[in-house]
């Protein structure tokens, strides 16, 4: 790869690492080769001093950001308050929040908590905020409906991943029977998983990781296969690292951008190692938004002192000589 002009070479390569690893395909793969995408953007963006959304075709600016809760072991209380706490200081106007347990079989996070929590946040923020839920695999069809009806009438507008989510039909099932937007696709990978997802409409939103998928050109392929067929991009980012930072530059590049970037609440206590990550955060809110910046490349530094202290492990190119 010519690490100056990444972009018509890179498909290419993506391609090759796919056929090469035929036999040990799936995310960790897409995570390595993400990996190198991502530097190679902001190589690129260094030498060209320009952001990468501009490299992209987009242009620098605002999002509008949602905040985004981890938590399953709080109660519907406690949550609404938090999230009401920060709705007042960073001026957050959408959050979501968690439902169900994770991959749970129907089973709650304990008995009554979904029903408790919808009710409980949507009073405590009133009716200008928009909602959003995430199931995180946990429901079955009927019980997911169920839900859906639940999450209808309290005027949340975003279900995420209500079954699991390698269940495709499953999960379109749910998408016919409501009203309110099904979401998905976080884990996926495959491009020929999310093809076959947005033709068969599954889900309304699409929601690609980044760092998940493969870095931004395989993002841009999900989002363009969306476009195609009408559907938003809302990219899943749980958490303050890298991978928001790329996907604010990916919601700044593409025509069919939803509403809204994922911006996680959790801190420390959640997230140890993101203290001190950043020379300078590029994650300041104001008014429920961010800004995506025209510095080159991603636009930040990361700190050496939080690199000193990382664990890693550096690859060579074999000698073919």
């Amino acid at each position: 790869i010519d690490a100056d002009d990444p972009v018509s070479d890179f498909l290419d390569m993506a391609v090759l690492v796919h056929e090469r690893e035929h036999k040990f395909p799936g995310s960790y793969l897409r995570r390595a080769l993400a990996g190198l995408e991502t530097a190679l953007w902001d190589r690129k963006g260094r030498a060209c001093e320009k952001s990468v959304c501009e490299l992209l075709g987009g242009s620098p600016g605002s999002l509008r950001a949602y905040g985004s809760s981890m938590r399953r072991d709080i109660t519907p209380e406690a949550e609404a308050e938090r999230l009401g706490q920060l709705r007042d200081e960073w001026g957050f106007d959408a959050f979501k929040f968690r439902v169900g347990a994770e991959c749970g079989h129907d089973i709650d996070e304990w008995p009554g908590r979904t029903e408790a929590i919808v009710p409980a946040v949507r009073r405590q923020l009133g009716d200008d905020v928009s909602l959003l839920v995430d199931a995180n695999s946990g429901f079955s069809p009927e019980r997911a409906i169920a839900v859906g009806h639940l999450l209808e009438e309290w005027g949340v507008e975003h279900f995420e991943e209500p079954c699991p989510y390698w269940e495709l039909e499953q999960t379109r099932e749910v998408t016919e029977a409501l009203s309110v937007d099904v979401t998905g696709g976080e884990q996926d990978c495959d491009l020929s998983t999310w093809r076959r997802m947005i033709e068969m409409r599954a889900v309304d939103i699409v929601q690609p990781d980044v760092c998940y998928v493969g870095g931004m050109l395989r993002a841009m392929q999900v989002a363009e296969m969306a476009a195609e067929k009408g559907l938003p991009c809302t990219p899943h980012c749980a958490n303050l690292s890298l991978v928001t930072l790329f996907t604010m530059h990916l919601l700044r590049a593409i025509p069919n951008a939803g509403k809204y970037l994922e911006f996680s609440i959790e801190g420390l206590d959640y997230y140890p190692w993101q203290d001190g990550l950043f020379v300078e955060s590029p994650f300041n809110v104001s008014d429920g938004q961010v800004n995506v910046s025209d510095n080159p490349g991603w636009g930040i530094e990361i700190a050496s002192k939080w690199l000193d202290g990382a664990d890693y492990q550096v690859s060579n190119l074999a000698d073919r000589s």
